[in-house]
């Protein structure tokens, strides 16, 4: 369904979707004429219309960075996402493996040459805490500031606008 139908849907001007979505009227008007959208423009337009990116973006081939004439160009899209993420978490992996490799190593090297300091330990932590920071961001970020956080985001502060 295009912007305009989901617009139409609700009844409003292209002025009103506008004001709802923080977008210029005339980024309204480019965006329903078929010109490409930004990321920014498809995330305020996905918490408006309380869906998500990846579904305006679908119906859509000129609002993603695909061009208009390559075929399937939205599953070329998301086929693009979901590879940068398997790739992110191909990084994640060889993180966690190079870890648990080189700590032992690292520990049989700290007790032969200095037993009495375990200087191992300040690496383990450091290291450990990056891995976990890298996790975080991987699993947990996107989970906790994703779409569906900025959709409730958008309508609490919508709802705050409306009672005053």
């Amino acid at each position: 369904m295009q912007i305009q139908e989901l617009r139409q849907e609700r009844g409003w001007t292209q002025e009103e979707l506008s004001l709802h979505a923080g977008l210029s009227v005339r980024t309204i008007q480019r965006i329903e004429s078929g010109r490409p959208a930004t990321l920014e423009s498809l995330k305020c337009l996905a918490a408006v219309f309380e869906t998500s990116v990846a579904e305006l973006a679908m119906e859509r081939p000129a609002m993603t960075d695909i061009n208009d004439n390559e075929p399937n160009g939205p599953e070329r899209a998301l086929e693009r996402t979901a590879i940068r993420y398997v790739k992110r978490l191909k990084r994640f992996h060889f993180h966690w493996i190079t870890y648990a490799v080189t700590l032992p190593c690292l520990l049989m090297l700290n007790l032969y040459l200095n037993p009495d300091r375990l200087w191992v330990v300040t690496v383990a932590l450091g290291w450990g805490f990056g891995l976990m920071l890298h996790a975080v961001w991987l699993f947990g970020m996107a989970g906790l500031f994703g779409a569906e956080w900025e959709q409730r985001q958008f309508r609490k502060r919508m709802e705050q606008i409306s009672r005053q």
